[in-house]
């Protein structure tokens, strides 16, 4: 009886450190407002990472853009962040020094084409 419980507490004990250890999904691209990565552009079959690359970071800091949802692009594909997703999002990209094409690692939970953020930051 002893023998099972030790046992039993020590797989325990195991699979808990496994999913201590993982963090989540993460993806590397730009981040971009939904309009941006939804609107003329996209209606126009143009190349949406190289827009999303080039859309200025005041641009994307807008009222209007940040009450449309910001995002990232990575792969050819755009991932609408949850809540707490925007609000990491507009704090990277005001720190952020680049004014175009700036870089980040995004870490949270990936569903479809939507993501609930953990963490964000730029990569250099």
């Amino acid at each position: 009886m002893l023998k099972k419980f030790i046992f039993s507490l020590t797989a325990i004990m195991a699979l808990s450190l496994v999913a201590m250890a993982y963090d989540g999904d993460y993806l590397e691209g730009v981040i971009v407002d939904k309009n941006c990565a939804t609107g003329k552009v996209a209606k126009q079959g143009g190349d949406l990472q190289t827009a999303a690359a080039n859309e200025n970071r005041g641009c994307i800091l807008m009222t209007s853009c940040l009450n449309s949802g910001l995002g990232l692009y990575s792969g050819g594909k755009y991932y609408e962040f949850d809540r707490k997703g925007n609000e990491l999002a507009k704090a990277a990209l005001e720190k952020s020094k680049k004014d175009k094409g700036a870089k980040f690692k995004v870490t949270g939970k990936v569903t479809g084409d939507k993501m609930a953020v953990e963490s964000i930051t730029e990569i250099e």
